[in-house]
């Protein structure tokens, strides 16, 4: 049975405002989704953003990542809920 006091129908347009701005998704068990989105760019290199929400659809986290030509990530740039600035990922 449907339940209305779990009913908020501004938790349907943000998520699908996400799923428009956000290709690409993953359902969590517990309601909470993954968006994210790639954009090439020079050199075979590519940015990859990263959006996590609650089962809410409320940002949780949003951040950039950076992957070389061989898809190996490289860099995070962490946008919120702070904005650490460009952090380089550590090679095994």
């Amino acid at each position: 049975m449907f339940n209305l006091l779990k009913f908020n129908p501004l938790d349907i347009n943000k998520r699908q405002e996400n799923e428009q701005k956000f290709p690409n998704h993953t359902e969590l068990e517990d309601g909470s989704r993954i968006y994210w989105f790639e954009i090439d760019g020079r050199m075979g290199w590519k940015a990859r953003y990263v959006k996590i929400v609650d089962q809410d659809e409320a940002t949780i986290s949003f951040r950039q990542e950076i992957y070389n030509e061989n898809e190996i990530l490289v860099e995070i740039h962490e946008k919120y809920p702070i904005d650490t600035g460009h952090k380089k990922v550590e090679k095994p």
